[in-house]
């Protein structure tokens, strides 16, 4: 199953609601009761001051997320930002922090089910223990099968609860007496003390609106909609728990409101007569869909962080293991299931400690996502480019950090050992596993390493302590979409891959008229990935017959050439892999966008392959030197290692006096690129073009570097790769390396020219890459 584009059909209100729809859940039908034991009526302010922490920490996420739509959470910000370390107290901080707030919704269900049904007591768990166990297993069978939410099953969830809650606020508000807010003790009658430990108890309750942030690649108009529905979400969210709160305890007193059920007990005093029983019934049924939302949006939310995590090497990808029938990380799911059943068991009969090590998990969390965006801020990050951005910044991100940290600190003893324990725990797991593992370093590692006579020694030391021992994994992208010229292609890169002992990334890029819409045919994707799956079965099974590990790609695009070099960037890939073009770029319906493409940079290494069959058995090279040569003997030494095939080494000079500086030359170059044991080849008439084709009538595959000459040199002149191309009877493999070059060389090629002698006229220090316009992706 290939990689897709996500079509952009989740619109604003879809959006809002699955932020809503996970934040109004336990959080108002089961902590009131809780909180107010501990605070008093002055529980609303815990409420209110929760809200407006969440929401500083709203507009960061929002900036993130437009920033990177793709993204998926605020683990890959914090990871990507500030490095693997800071990834791994991110990652695991999120998924255990989902695996308490989950084990708390299943709390919150099981007593409300209690209010329906009479559940039994078992051994040392009580009746709402019970029932949570219940609710958990049936919310993690669910989510190992597969069922999920949708946007639109969402949207009818959170309408559904809105509207009971509506009604609830307007009888509750007839029935309202601020004499039974203030009766007994007045507003605060416990003191203020208690009233920021009750706001950390309390956050639990805004845990929802940074998941909005991990469908951006999904929402239309991200860039608008996403900051919106985020800060949207908090804002209602807030105001509505703040008037929910205020009205329970305008009905019922604060001390004696129910520490299981506290909404379904104030129901009974809102809705006079007999309404009452079955006003408590629609509410106890709304708790019980709201909890069962909430717990499974978190498990579903955790199995995401975990192939992040795994995807990172975080977390060995043992976790992300797919179930062959159900397609589900089942693995993921029942670990993650295994800590919710614990969490209840263990420490389910007081839901505030549950409560409360799910905020302050994510509280972590939440500090260190504010750090990544000033990171990002102030490395001037080129991939960073928000579509919104935080107003008053730098104060918006510095209060995010100090006030999630801050409100830890006024939390109970207990929350706060368990995020010392589990920040020291983090920290281990990183230096003794994933730091071996991770081959990603963030950009503040990478920013200060490179910068060591700026920077603090300890920031240095720091940074050199920290940074991953793993390399990332070579990356080869090969662009597919022609049948008779796959296998080629694909053989091309899985020698490249395996050599290197890397990744091929087969990459199908679908191009559609620019007249039609990509909205439209990304709705299309499924029909589009049915058409290619032939293509990309058989890239599989190719990279199945060299063993070398494959992943596939489809893009939709109006471009082809210029998507690659974008799909090249995306991916990080090493090297690209693609097929010759028949036609030159002047031939082709659109030249502006081969212009476009000739004045820019080459994002890795190119290997552009001319096919008239995939046979490496004989390698003619011939080289001057220069980067491009280097490119060619490393895939001559993959086609030797890889396939047995024996290399020649050719170089061409004007005169025969010059034949032994050029075998010591030639020799010595051969040596150095690892091809000490290849044929030697010197030709003396220094006609480089008429060596090559008597040359090649020996040899199955040519290996060349690419032509110094600029765009406007060749369109106007003969260029020696394309006559070469043209006049040989064997493959082709033209290379390329990147190099950093302004628009007037890449135009009119170096200053000097193209070489003064022979020797250096194939492909001395070659600059420019091949020219493969978009017609290029035809071929491949």
């Amino acid at each position: 199953m290939s990689d897709e584009e996500l079509a952009k059909d989740l619109g604003l209100i879809s959006a809002m609601t699955i932020g809503m729809g996970t934040m109004i859940g336990a959080g108002i039908f089961v902590l009131p009761g809780v909180a107010a034991q501990q605070t008093g009526p002055i529980v609303v302010l815990s409420f209110i001051i929760g809200g407006a922490i969440a929401m500083i920490n709203a507009l960061s996420v929002s900036e993130l997320g437009t920033a990177m739509p793709k993204a998926g959470g605020a683990y890959y910000y914090v990871n990507r930002a500030l490095g693997p370390l800071a990834g791994s107290i991110s990652g695991l901080g999120d998924w255990l922090g989902l695996a308490f707030a989950s084990a708390f919704y299943t709390i919150g269900f099981g007593r409300y089910l209690g209010e329906l049904l009479t559940l039994p007591s078992i051994g040392f768990l009580n009746s709402v223990q019970v029932g949570a166990i219940l609710a958990g297993v049936v919310f993690v069978g669910v989510n190992y099968i597969g069922a999920k939410e949708t946007g639109g099953i969402q949207t009818i969830i959170v309408s559904i609860l809105l509207a009971i809650l509506t009604l609830f606020a307007i009888a509750g508000w007839f029935a309202f007496d601020w004499a039974t807010v203030t009766g007994d003790g007045g507003l605060a009658p416990l003191g203020t003390t208690e009233l920021l430990p009750a706001t950390g108890l309390v956050f639990v309750s805004y845990l929802g609106y940074a998941k909005i942030a991990t469908v951006g690649e999904e929402m239309k108009n991200p860039g608008r909609n996403l900051p919106i529905a985020i800060v949207g979400s908090v804002a209602i969210v807030t105001v509505l728990y703040g008037i929910l709160v205020t009205i329970m305890l305008g009905l019922v007193p604060w001390r004696e409101l129910d520490l299981e059920a506290p909404v379904a007990q104030a129901a009974r005093i809102a809705f006079p007569g007999g309404l009452a029983g079955a006003a408590a019934t629609i509410m106890t049924l709304g708790a019980l869909l709201a909890t069962a939302s909430s717990a499974n949006a978190s498990i579903l939310a955790s199995a995401r962080i975990n192939f992040a995590m795994g995807r990172d090497k975080i977390v060995n990808e043992w976790l992300n293991q797919i179930h062959p029938r159900f397609a589900t990380p089942y693995r993921s799911i029942i670990v993650t299931g295994a800590l919710i059943i614990g969490f209840v068991v263990f420490m389910g009969r007081d839901i505030a400690i549950l409560a409360e090590a799910a905020s302050v998990l994510h509280l972590i969390v939440y500090a260190l996502l504010n750090l990544a965006l000033i990171v990002f801020r102030e490395t001037d990050h080129p991939d960073y480019d928000p579509d919104f951005t935080v107003p008053l910044y730098p104060v918006v991100p510095i209060l995010g950090f100090a006030f999630s940290l801050g409100l830890i600190y006024f939390m109970d003893t207990t929350s706060q050992i368990l995020a010392v324990v589990f920040v020291i725990g983090a920290i281990l797991w990183y230096m003794l596993y994933a730091r071996y593992e991770t081959p990603i370093e963030g950009v503040l590692g990478e920013y200060v390493r490179e910068r060591p006579d700026e920077m603090p020694d300890i920031a240095v030391s720091a940074a050199e302590a920290a940074s991953p021992e793993a390399t990332a994994p070579y990356r080869v992208m090969v662009p597919i979409s022609n049948p008779q010229t796959e296998d080629q292609l694909v053989s091309l890169a899985c020698t490249m891959a395996k050599q290197n002992d890397g990744v091929v990334h087969a990459v199908h890029v679908v191009q559609v008229p620019d007249q039609t819409s990509l909205d439209y045919v990304s709705g299309q994707l499924e029909e589009l990935d049915r058409d290619s799956t032939q293509l990309l079965d058989n890239a599989l099974d190719i990279a199945d017959e060299y063993d070398a590990e494959m992943k596939t790609h489809t893009v939709v695009s109006h471009r082809s050439i210029e998507e690659v070099f974008d799909s090249a960037e995306r991916l990080d890939a090493d090297s690209v892999v693609m097929g010759w073009s028949p036609r030159r770029p002047w031939t082709a319906g659109r030249t502006g966008s081969a212009l476009e493409e000739l004045t820019t940079n080459l994002p890795c290494d190119f290997l552009v392959f001319k096919d008239r069959g995939f046979d490496p058995s004989r390698i003619l090279l011939p080289t001057a030197g220069g980067p491009d040569s280097d490119l060619s003997a490393e895939a001559a030494k993959a086609f030797r290692d890889v396939h047995g095939a024996d290399v020649s080494v050719l170089h061409v000079v004007d005169e025969d006096i010059e034949r032994a500086k050029a075998m010591s030359f030639i020799g010595g170059w051969a040596n150095e690129h690892g091809l000490g044991d290849a044929n030697l080849l010197v030709e003396t008439d220094g006609d480089i073009e008429g060596a090559i084709r008597r040359e090649s009538e020996g040899h199955s595959m040519i290996l060349i570097g690419a032509t110094g000459r600029g765009l406007l040199t060749r369109l106007l002149g003969d260029s020696l790769v394309f006559d070469v191309i043209d006049d040989v009877d064997c493959s082709v493999v033209l290379s390329e390396r990147p190099s950093k070059r302004s628009i007037r060389q890449r135009l009119f090629g170096r200053s000097g020219g193209e070489g003064t002698t022979a020797a250096t006229s194939n492909d001395e220090q070659q600059e420019d890459e091949p020219f493969a316009d978009e017609s290029a992706a035809e071929g491949s």
